[in-house]
């Protein structure tokens, strides 16, 4: 990619999104739900008490097929439940569609290119989210 910059945010998410061969619709819409209505950002009592919409935030949707790798058995993971490309753009685009229909500000990378993600992790907070 060199230096080229796909996508850029301040506060918010950075979203790492992976996606098997039995994801639709209700995944997505659930997912949809659950990153916008994530209670994280810190209210003016220092509590996680605010949803990125309510700070301001947006966000960065990084494709991450790796996310389904499977590192129980041998030395090399195995990627046998993530979905393929032909699956997983369409999802990947119809992800980002409904978080902007939402009204979020939505940065994304490129399906399937080598990237250099770069990130301050503000808290820290990390999740994993899966249905």
């Amino acid at each position: 990619m060199g230096d080229r910059v796909t996508g850029r945010i301040g506060r918010g998410f950075v979203l790492l999104v992976g996606f098997t061969h039995t994801d639709g619709d209700a995944e997505l819409e659930w997912m949809t739900e659950k990153v916008l209505g994530l209670r994280v950002f810190s209210d003016a009592d220092d509590k996680m008490n605010l949803a990125l919409g309510d700070v301001g935030g947006a966000l960065l949707v990084v494709s991450q097929f790796t996310l389904y790798g499977d590192a129980r058995k041998g030395k090399r993971p195995s990627f046998i439940d993530a979905a393929r490309p032909e699956h997983a753009v369409p999802l990947y685009e119809r992800f980002v569609a409904l978080l902007r229909a939402r009204g979020a500000l939505v940065e994304t990378g490129e399906f399937g290119a080598m990237m250099d993600v770069e990130l301050v992790n503000d808290g820290p907070v990390t999740l994993w989210l899966e249905r």
